[in-house]
């Protein structure tokens, strides 16, 4: 068990450590304060690319399989909501697929990122690796943030494809042209 501990916290260390360092950035001491960080940049991204996107192209999809960016919206904001409530102790669903608005879906997304504020504010060094239920078996706390934020990067990458083609600069993109003076 031990073993596992140190296996994991060395995954995930590199795991956050890796896309920091490429681009260079100072980081922070311990893996639930990389963690945070992580989150903290693309909660950034994702609430900056719900606003930015024009309520008219909510429901713009590339191709009829795809799902709208509302339905990004709503997919990030109802698997947040399922992944930090539980890991608060407390196992919710997300309402936000049932809505089509923009203001209702940026307010859902709002929501989910305040249950996972609890969820990430409670991440220590000490508990990063302590076990906890989940789904049919249990997950270390720190591998379960670690998977929301992938996973939210991942959502995020899809929408920014999205903005592009509708001719509007993804949020990451726009802060990284303004840092170099472009």
């Amino acid at each position: 068990m031990a073993m596992k501990k140190i296996f994991l916290t060395l995954l995930l260390t590199s795991a956050y450590s890796l896309p920091a360092a490429a681009q260079g950035m100072a980081l922070p001491p311990g893996i639930a304060a990389e963690i945070k960080q992580v989150y903290t940049s693309v909660k950034t991204n994702l609430l900056a690319a719900a606003d930015a996107m024009p309520e008219s192209n909510y429901d713009f999809r590339p191709a009829p399989e795809e799902m709208t960016f509302g339905g990004w919206v709503a997919h990030v904001a109802d698997a947040q909501v399922g992944i930090c409530s539980t890991l608060n102790g407390q196992t919710r669903k997300g309402d936000a697929a049932s809505k089509t608005g923009k203001a209702d879906l940026v307010a859902a997304l709002k929501a989910s990122f305040e249950e996972c504020d609890k969820a990430y504010n409670a991440i220590t060094d000490a508990n990063a690796t302590e076990l906890v239920a989940y789904g049919r078996g249990q997950n270390a706390r720190g591998g379960r943030l670690a998977y929301n934020t992938a996973h939210d990067q991942e959502c995020y990458g899809s929408m920014a494809v999205y903005m592009r083609v509708k001719g509007i600069v993804p949020p990451s993109t726009a802060a990284r042209s303004a840092g170099r003076g472009r």
